[in-house]
């Protein structure tokens, strides 16, 4: 039953961030066409199964209301929270239930309009709030953030603030690195729903962006550790601007290799350890210490990883990695600065993963149609493109979740 019921429902995903911009948690939207027909206990069944109680949160967004109403009656399950939206509980009905599931224990998140905080009577039950700002409350956000920064700098203090943004809470909508900053950094924000990625990036147009200074050392931690090759290969796969640039190393005409090196794996085995470490610690010393860069790179693996689950049961390892190279690398533009276009025809990469970018025509445009679909915040999207490559919503709800699952241990 908790296989069927997941063929009945389409998710999307935004991934919650923390104060140290690493993956706290996930806002999964859930949404069908036929709420009526969908077991609520058997929805949380098949989610639990697939979602570790002891990670980080699943903060389950809920469309149809009917459905909503059948999960609150639900007995909690570990690591599962309900978004509460504050509309709704005017129908003293449905606020019933909800003050009922407070008493069985179940975390709830409040979620209001835009600049709206939670009443008196919803903070007795709320676990969490997931708030967002109006356009007068980030710019009253931006001016202390600016005062606190200036005061820092002269080493005073800053006086007394008043800035809107509600320490414990999470955060949506945040659409600047410096209002993000000033959330998670300085009012000590739970966490911020998505990320400003276009503005953190819009930063960099004048200078080139490194791969993550961490995750060079955590590389060359591993080879110093011994570890397996597919572990190498798999840390690799966590930086794409580095997984790139070892693409383009490994096919430098210095190497003098007698073939085209077309896989991480392929250029791993050619080059050896020892000399990628070398290599390694070549890109240490211009390596990047922004964090804020570092869920933009976090959610372009996990759509590689989404690709790669998904082909998971019909590709052998070989062409799997293809497929993850090719969700890896669909986005790397972003972080090279150049067009996409000329920034593949720079490797010797498969005509599968070349068509599939540039052309979103082969064997894998497909999955990485779908993938994209995941991250767009649509749920008609999701249901339509998974509808128009005739991939079964079941099979890619449990895609989404394994990888998710996998992301947050």
């Amino acid at each position: 039953m908790s296989h069927s019921v997941l063929s009945s429902v389409t998710l999307g995903y935004e991934p919650i961030w923390d104060r140290w911009r690493k993956l706290c948690g996930v806002r999964l939207l859930v949404d069908t066409d036929t709420p009526d027909t969908v077991d609520a206990r058997h929805l949380l069944a098949a989610l639990s199964e697939l979602w570790p109680g002891s990670s980080h949160p699943l903060l389950l967004s809920v469309r149809p209301a009917a459905l909503l109403h059948g999960l609150l009656a639900q007995p909690p399950r570990p690591g599962i929270w309900l978004e509460i939206p504050d509309p709704q509980l005017s129908d003293a009905l449905f606020a019933g239930r909800v003050r009922k599931a407070r008493q069985q224990g179940l975390p709830m998140v409040w979620r209001g309009v835009p600049g709206q905080a939670p009443s008196n009577a919803a903070q007795a039950w709320l676990h969490k709030a997931l708030r967002s700002l109006t356009p007068q409350e980030a710019l009253q956000a931006l001016r202390v953030s600016l005062r606190q920064h200036q005061a820092s700098a002269m080493g005073t203090a800053s006086g007394p603030l008043h800035s809107p943004v509600a320490a414990g809470s999470l955060y949506e909508g945040l659409a600047s690195p410096a209002l993000v900053e000033h959330a998670l950094d300085r009012q000590s924000a739970w966490g911020v729903v998505g990320w400003p990625t276009e503005e953190v990036l819009h930063a960099y147009r004048f200078k080139q962006i490194q791969p993550a200074r961490h995750l060079v050392l955590a590389l060359v931690q591993a080879i110093d550790a011994d570890e397996s090759l597919e572990t190498i290969e798999h840390r690799m796969g966590d930086e794409p601007l580095l997984t790139y640039r070892f693409l383009r190393y490994a096919n430098s005409a210095g190497l003098g290799l007698l073939r085209d090196i077309d896989s991480v794996r392929q250029g791993l085995m050619a080059i050896g350890y020892t000399r990628l470490r070398t290599w390694l610690m070549e890109q240490l010393p211009h390596a990047s210490s922004d964090p804020n860069l570092d869920p933009i790179r976090a959610t372009q693996v996990l759509r590689a990883r989404i690709m790669e689950r998904l082909a998971d049961a019909g590709v052998e390892d070989g062409l799997r990695r293809e497929v993850f190279l090719c969700g890896i690398f669909s986005q790397v533009d972003l972080l090279l600065g150049e067009p996409l276009g000329a920034a593949i025809l720079h490797l010797p990469l498969p005509g599968r993963v070349a068509s599939a970018i540039l052309g979103q025509t082969g064997p894998y445009a497909p999955w990485l149609e779908v993938a994209a679909a995941l991250e767009s915040g649509s749920t008609r999207v999701i249901r339509e493109v998974c509808k128009a490559h005739q991939m079964p919503p079941g099979e890619v709800n449990r895609a989404l979740l394994r990888t998710l699952a996998a992301s947050a241990l």
